[in-house]
């Protein structure tokens, strides 16, 4: 059976669980709702399972906080035994305008803490990352503030239609690849 990692990058605890950084966290939890499977604690995180079509999914909210992210990561792709290709890394980016989706296969971390972690435990920059678009509107010196702010009543109302597509998209990713996925997904 062909195996995957599906990663939410977040921050553990009640004080994070609305916050933008938390988009990884949020996603997972409605994939959790769509494929009705429920997380359990384990060792360096939160994981569930589900499977589809002959594909056994493994999705994981690592509990070491974002920017430690790297060491769950590694943990569970080598006790599962999941090559790079099947690892998607789902995460937010202020560098994208609010609900945007980017899927690539490689890359830098582009300034994320939890990316750069990642990447020092992988010893590559080559894996797949999601990033959502949280937007930036903070000013100078406010990045830190804007990322663990809440989200609106409005960004909430739309972020429930970002999250069916998302899930629309890992479920593309298992079952027709990363290529075929970013050409579907990418800029919707």
């Amino acid at each position: 059976m062909k195996k995957f990692l599906v990663v939410g990058l977040g921050n553990i605890g009640e004080e994070y669980s609305e916050t933008r950084h938390n988009i990884g966290f949020k996603i997972l939890d409605s994939l959790s709702s769509k494929e009705d499977f429920t997380f359990e604690t384990a060792k360096l995180g939160d994981v569930g399972t589900f499977k589809v079509k002959g594909r056994s999914i493994l999705c994981l909210k690592p509990s070491t906080y974002m920017n430690r992210s790297g060491k769950a990561v590694k943990y569970w792709m080598e006790k599962e035994n999941i090559p790079h290709e099947n690892v998607l890394i789902i995460t937010d980016d202020i560098n994208l305008s609010f609900g945007t989706i980017r899927l690539k296969t490689k890359g830098s971390d582009g300034g994320h803490n939890g990316l750069k972690d990642i990447q020092q435990h992988l010893l590559t920059t080559n894996y797949n990352r999601l990033r959502i678009g949280v937007g930036s509107d903070f000013g100078k010196g406010k990045q830190i503030d804007y990322v663990l702010g809440e989200w609106n009543e409005e960004e909430k109302e739309a972020l429930v239609k970002r999250y069916e597509r998302i899930n629309e998209l890992v479920r593309s990713f298992v079952l027709s690849g990363v290529n075929r996925t970013m050409n579907e997904f990418n800029g919707t």
